[in-house]
């Protein structure tokens, strides 16, 4: 069992930055990897960023790639990093845990609450 939960989302600017923290708890965290997704309103979940178990692997979305930024450390923690930041980036943000580097959300078993990140023009 994982239990996760996120933290740092809010209201931003566009063009401007915000780092979404990730805390995992219960199973080794060394075991699982990680993933972040987003869901805006009336439209489906969708595939952001994943870092494997090992945090050498990382792949993202083509609509992030070059302005966001996965990485995990020792302590249980997943970050992404979001900069230049574009209010079609307005999403609830979840980050989830599975057994592999996953673009889908099939791949993962668990899910935090999200966290709201609002981006204003």
């Amino acid at each position: 069992q994982v239990t996760l939960v996120e933290s740092g989302g809010g209201l931003v600017q566009a063009g401007g930055s915000l780092r979404l923290s990730c805390a995992a708890s219960g199973r080794t965290f060394s075991t699982i990897a990680m993933g972040w997704f987003r869901q805006a309103p009336g439209k489906e979940r969708e595939f952001v960023a994943t870092i494997s178990r090992s945090g050498v692997i990382k792949y993202y979305a083509d609509s992030v790639k070059g302005r966001f930024t996965i990485t995990r450390d020792n302590a249980k923690n997943t970050y992404l990093r979001m900069n230049s930041l574009k209010p079609e980036d307005t999403a609830i943000y979840y980050c989830a845990a599975g057994g592999s580097a996953s673009t889908t959300a099939r791949g993962y078993d668990y899910w935090g609450q999200g966290t709201q990140v609002t981006v204003s023009s």
